[in-house]
């Protein structure tokens, strides 16, 4: 999405919002590449690669795919962990995020994340944003991004359709992971790889407008000017 979209098109109008965490509302990047950089060094990985691919997908699946044969998966993983939940300097809150989150009413916003809650709560607290009451985290789904179990979940346990809500991703995974939701998904940031059709872009939320209000049956009606 660019200028030249016609403002009807940049109106999106959903009763819920589904967040994911790293790189849509909390900039982590030195932090992860940090992580991920100690962990290529060590088995003489390509961190490029690594980092290209690990996107919004959990740690656990990107230790799977480069660890070396016959490493502990599950051990590497939790050492990769417990380094990123001691690790808070340079997280910051995307542009907007906070003045956005505060806008939207709270019992119609998710969390859905490839983190899990222990860190999930380490990195929002340190970006100062509030945690959503309804957390999707790593350990409360069987398969990760991009597969959309945590998507279809988050919505249902807002009570909300998929089709009336708005997902906002930053990844590729995740953002494939909206999509096979059938969840409006808007892409944020510079990482989001080529955009499936119908997917909207915006750079962060600075210039984004929301508005907040209730239908005739008292139903949460949100709407995004983007």
């Amino acid at each position: 999405m660019d200028a030249s979209t016609p403002a009807a098109n940049r109106t999106l109008t959903c009763g819920a919002v589904l967040f994911d965490m790293d790189g849509t509302l909390v900039d982590s990047t030195a932090v992860v590449e940090q992580v991920w950089g100690e962990f290529a060094a060590r088995y003489g990985l390509d961190l490029g690669e690594i980092l290209r691919t690990s996107h919004g997908v959990q740690a656990r699946d990107t230790v799977t795919r480069f660890a070396p044969a016959g490493a502990d998966v599950t051990a590497l993983t939790a050492e990769l962990g417990a380094m990123e939940r001691v690790r808070t300097q340079g997280i910051v809150p995307l542009p907007g995020a906070a003045s956005l989150l505060a806008a939207l009413p709270p019992d119609a916003v998710a969390l859905v994340t490839s983190a899990d809650r222990i860190l999930a709560d380490i990195r929002m607290n340190a970006a100062g944003l509030p945690m959503p009451a309804i957390a999707v985290t790593a350990e409360l789904v069987t398969r990760g991004k991009p597969d959309p179990e945590g998507y279809l979940k988050a919505a249902a346990n807002l009570g909300v359709d998929p089709a009336d809500a708005v997902v906002f991703e930053d990844a590729p995974a995740g953002i494939a992971a909206g999509v096979a939701a059938c969840i409006r998904t808007v892409a944020v940031g510079p990482n989001t790889g080529p955009l499936p059709a119908g997917v909207l872009h915006i750079q962060d939320y600075s210039a984004v407008v929301v508005e907040t209000g209730k239908d005739d049956d008292g139903r949460t009606v949100i709407s995004f000017r983007l």
